[in-house]
């Protein structure tokens, strides 16, 4: 827990673009969270070199986060990043937090609703903060993102809008997309 210096998770991440070197995050879902295989499956991502943790879920609201984050920082020196799907799977007492915002909706709650109601946990936390925009395409099916959020998903097909969807987050300032 919290061994990186402010935005080592980001420089990190653009190094490893620079270098033309790929990286990999396995999502742990609190949602459905299975403890007894948690635990192998950190084994696992330790042997295979993981990069990154990704922590959250796209209706968690309850403590699972902690115990998944709990048992992530007293085990591994991998570092844990926040992908929170609402403002109440926010915490500190990991390395970095994506601040997603869903560019590919057109939902105000979850392009700055969200991040309103989190902004002063953020502001006095000392996590790493990511701005991040996050793109729905379509898989085929409905989604508990889709479902949550209440946003459409981007055509499988419709690469210049995926294109343009992207670039505009860039142009805002989102780091990552």
């Amino acid at each position: 827990m919290l061994f990186w210096d402010s935005m080592y998770i980001y420089n990190k991440i653009l190094e490893s673009r620079n270098k033309g070197l790929k990286q990999l995050a396995v999502l742990i879902d609190p949602d459905n969270p299975d403890f007894s295989n948690l635990e192998k499956l950190v084994e696992v991502s330790i042997r295979s070199k993981v990069d990154y943790f990704f922590v959250g879920g796209s209706t968690s609201h309850d403590n699972q986060i902690d115990k998944i984050l709990e048992l992530l920082n007293s085990q591994v020196n991998i570092p844990v990043v926040i992908f929170p799907g609402n403002d109440k799977q926010i915490r500190s007492n990991a390395d970095a937090l994506l601040l997603l915002s869903m560019i590919s909706g057109r939902n105000p709650e979850y392009l700055i609703g969200q991040h309103v109601q989190s902004a002063e946990i953020l502001y006095h936390s000392n996590i790493d903060i990511i701005p991040c925009g996050y793109m729905l395409i379509d898989g085929g099916k409905m989604t508990a993102v889709n479902y949550v959020s209440q946003t459409q998903t981007i055509g499988q097909d419709d690469l210049k809008t995926a294109r343009n969807t992207a670039l505009a987050g860039q142009f805002l300032g989102l780091k990552l997309i």
